[in-house]
């Protein structure tokens, strides 16, 4: 079953809250996501560390309910 982009988003708000989480339905498929997640949280984070955290608030979905996420984050501008 595909995830929705406002079930994903939901989901990084929820373990990233002061996340802002942009999300694009790359097929129209719901299994096919690119999502940028700009977060305070990712400071001092590497890069794989920052997608970790990001993959870790989907609760295991990925490669399931949720087939593909072209996943890019960053820190907000100060």
């Amino acid at each position: 079953m595909a995830m929705d982009a406002a079930e994903i988003s939901r989901m990084i708000r929820e373990s990233l809250p002061d996340a802002v989480v942009t999300i694009q339905d790359l097929r129209g498929d719901g299994d096919h996501y690119a999502a940028l997640v700009v977060s305070a949280a990712f400071k001092g984070k590497s890069r794989v560390q920052q997608h970790q955290m990001v993959y870790q608030a989907l609760q295991g979905r990925m490669g399931g309910a949720l087939h593909a996420l072209a996943l890019q984050t960053a820190l907000p501008q100060e």
